[in-house]
């Protein structure tokens, strides 16, 4: 299995740097939704940030070490590069039927999800105080959408099914972490990176419309270039992360994003009324949504305890 190098407070400051970064890009991603489709906005995500990353991996002399790649690296490596467009394409498209911040709230159950995969896969044993931060976690959920859950659960609407596909983002995006949490035994955090975005230009390409940038303002053509920085820097931060610290902290810092993505969409909606709408939030909404920050915090501050070296094994 993948140790990590221990240097807790580098992969938390890499962990706040995703955190913050994640939780601009749904008021980003839902203005370019605007004038481009969900598949090519995808592609130009993936474009960019591959372009921009291969000098670095080359100079770092990670293009060699992609020999080493091979047998059930390869196999991890595919489950990577479809688990991170399938979030990547599901989140877009439930974004097109929610506002930034219920969609972040939703795939908050990314990070949830991936701290339960590395307890089965990882041996990450949770002390009982970080069962109950598990537990704020989901009551903040639900505590969020109180205004919500009639559309929810009953009368059925694009905003329920806006929901699902996010939460069916989140499934692909836990798939494509724990693949990336084991490829790190074996590729540095960011030639994974340059191989998962190569990976997604060409598995893209058939259904990408590029003629539809020159139809963007310049405002939309630069929000779509930041979202493929964002896309860049984010998700390097979070490799690196994973490399140094374990991964059900990381996960618990990352669950800090709804927070910043209400507070950005509150700035973002006075500025931009026309362009960045805010969500309905009543007394029970901001008070789930702090409870989803207080119960991640928990489940980070608790003891973590391994499993003995001699029952791990080996994936």
């Amino acid at each position: 299995m993948h140790v990590t190098t221990g240097r807790w407070r580098l992969g938390l400051g890499l962990s706040l740097i995703t955190a913050f970064l994640w939780g601009v890009l749904p008021i980003a991603l839902k203005m370019v939704l605007e004038s481009m489709d969900v598949v090519t906005i995808t592609w130009y995500r993936y474009l960019v940030a591959a372009i921009l990353l291969f000098p670095f991996v080359l100079h770092r002399n990670g293009i060699r070490a992609m020999k080493q790649v091979k047998g059930k690296w390869i196999g991890l490596l595919v489950v990577a590069v479809f688990g991170l467009s399938g979030n990547y394409l599901l989140f877009l498209f439930g974004l097109r039927f929610l506002t930034p911040s219920s969609a972040q709230v939703v795939i908050q159950l990314s990070p949830m999800l991936f701290l339960v995969g590395s307890i089965f896969l990882f041996k990450e044993r949770f002390a009982a105080v970080q069962w109950v931060g598990f537990v704020l976690f989901f009551v903040g959920m639900g505590l969020f959408f109180n205004n919500r859950l009639y559309e929810l659960f009953v009368h059925r609407t694009t905003y329920s099914l806006g929901i699902f596909l996010i939460v069916v983002a989140a499934m692909f995006w836990t798939a494509y972490a724990l693949a990336q949490k084991q490829l790190l035994r074996v590729l540095s955090s960011e030639t994974i990176m340059l191989l998962l975005y190569t990976g997604g230009v060409l598995f893209l390409l058939p259904r990408i419309h590029p003629m539809q940038v020159f139809q963007m303002s310049r405002t939309e053509i630069f929000v779509l270039f930041f979202c493929a920085l964002n896309t860049l820097f984010a998700y390097g931060s979070f490799a690196e992360a994973l490399d140094h610290w374990e991964a059900s902290r990381v996960s618990a810092v990352i669950t800090v994003v709804p927070l910043i993505t209400l507070s950005a969409t509150k700035i973002g909606s006075a500025l931009f009324p026309k362009s960045i709408a805010s969500e309905p939030l009543n007394g029970l909404s901001v008070f789930g949504a702090v409870l989803v920050v207080v119960g991640s915090m928990v489940a980070a501050l608790g003891k973590n305890r391994a499993l003995p070296p001699e029952t791990v094994q080996k994936l």
